[in-house]
C-alpha cells in the first residue's frame, strides 16, 4: 500500500469516528439512575421477575454481597435473592450519594452510591450502612447490571 492510500484510509476512518453521533451523558446518567431505582423497587418488593430484566445472565458474573463470599453467574444470584426473600421482611432501602460514570462509547457505565438498608429477620430488626458499586451495559437497548459489590460500612 502506497503513501497515498494509507493517509486515505486513516483520513476516512478519523472522519468516520468523528461522524459518531455524541453521547448525551445527561439522558445516559438518568437512565442508569433509573435501573438503580428500579433495583431498589425489586428488592423491596421482592419482584423477581422485573429484578431478572435488570440484571446479566451471564454465567460467568461475578458480584459480591454485603455477606459471604462471591456470587457467581445469574443462577446463583437468583438463589441468593430468593434467599433473602424467604428471610427478610419489610424490606426498605433509601438510596444516597449516587455517582454515575458513563464511559466515552456511552454504552457502558458504572456508579457509586450508599444505602440506609432496613429490614426485619424475625423479630429482629435490620439497619445496616451499605456501600455500593454498579457496573451496567447497555445491551439490545437497555441498560442492565452486569457486577455489582456491596459492603457493609465500618463503625
Amino acid at each position: 500500500m502506497n503513501t497515498h492510500s494509507i493517509l486515505t484510509v486513516a483520513f476516512c476512518a478519523c472522519i468516520g469516528a468523528a461522524c459518531q453521533p455524541a453521547v448525551d451523558v445527561e439522558s445516559v446518567e438518568a437512565e442508569v439512575r433509573a435501573v438503580l431505582d428500579r433495583y431498589i423497587t425489586c428488592v423491596e418488593q421482592e419482584d423477581m421477575e422485573h429484578y431478572a430484566q435488570i440484571v446479566a445472565h451471564d454465567a460467568d458474573m461475578t458480584n459480591f454481597g454485603a455477606f459471604g463470599g462471591p456470587i457467581i453467574g445469574w443462577t446463583s444470584l437468583q438463589e441468593v435473592m430468593e434467599g433473602q426473600n424467604a428471610m427478610l421482611d419489610a424490606i426498605h432501602i433509601d438510596q444516597s450519594d449516587v455517582k454515575v460514570h458513563v464511559l466515552a462509547s456511552g454504552k457502558d457505565a458504572w456508579a457509586t452510591s450508599l444505602w440506609q438498608f432496613k429490614a426485619t429477620a424475625g423479630e429482629a430488626p435490620l439497619d445496616l450502612p451499605v456501600r455500593c458499586t454498579w457496573q451496567l451495559e447497555r445491551r439490545d437497548g437497555n441498560w442492565q447490571i452486569v457486577h455489582f459489590h456491596k459492603s457493609i460500612a465500618a463503625g
